[in-house]
């Protein structure tokens, strides 16, 4: 199997990290060697968190080159413009269509980006979703991330089952159900 390469991006606070741990332990649970690499901009005060995971049969590099993701999760709009450049040709972005300013955007030194998600379907695959949405229909908005990550994992080589199986083991207890729900509301989008 040639080596897959994962690329998830948000702002601090979003669980990107949260959801890189259950995608690292999914692959290492399928029996992949699988390295990740993660980049933090001032996550604590709302900056760019970019988490690589590369999963194969041997993989020697925890980096993800421009042009070799296959797959971009995304927890904000502007962070998926960010990096779409990473991004294969055939690749696929899972969007949360959701904006949180940047610091400079929040003093009126820039603005925010218009149409976004336009400007990304013109030369990408991109599946996007309201997951904050979905999650406060849950009743918890902090799940929206497994609610993006659902609809990645439709994009990816593991069953509904083993990813049910790693969330399990992978999230606080107290959130296990909450955590499988939003998988599956996520996986049942896009079908």
């Amino acid at each position: 199997m040639e080596t897959k390469n994962i690329m998830i991006v948000g702002v601090g606070g979003q669980g990107t990290l949260l959801t890189s741990r259950i995608l690292g332990a999914l692959t290492i649970q399928a029996g992949y060697d699988v390295k990740l690499s993660e980049v933090h901009g001032m996550a604590q005060r709302g900056g760019s968190v970019v988490t690589f995971v590369r999963y194969g049969k041997k993989v020697n590099e925890p980096i993800v080159e421009e042009g070799q993701a296959d797959v971009l999760i995304a927890f904000e709009k502007l962070e998926a413009l960010r990096y779409a450049h990473f991004l294969k040709k055939d690749g696929a972005i899972i969007v949360n269509d959701q904006q949180i300013d940047p610091m400079p955007v929040v003093i009126g030194a820039a603005k925010y980006p218009d149409n976004i998600l336009e400007q990304l379907s013109k030369n990408h695959r991109i599946f996007k979703v309201d997951a904050i949405g979905e999650a406060k229909k849950l009743g918890n908005s902090r799940v929206f991330n497994v609610i993006v990550l659902g609809i990645a994992a439709q994009h990816m080589d593991f069953s509904k089952d083993e990813w049910l199986s790693v969330i399990e083991k992978t999230v606080p207890q107290k959130t296990i159900e909450i955590n499988k729900k939003a998988f599956e509301i996520g996986y049942n989008l896009h079908n």
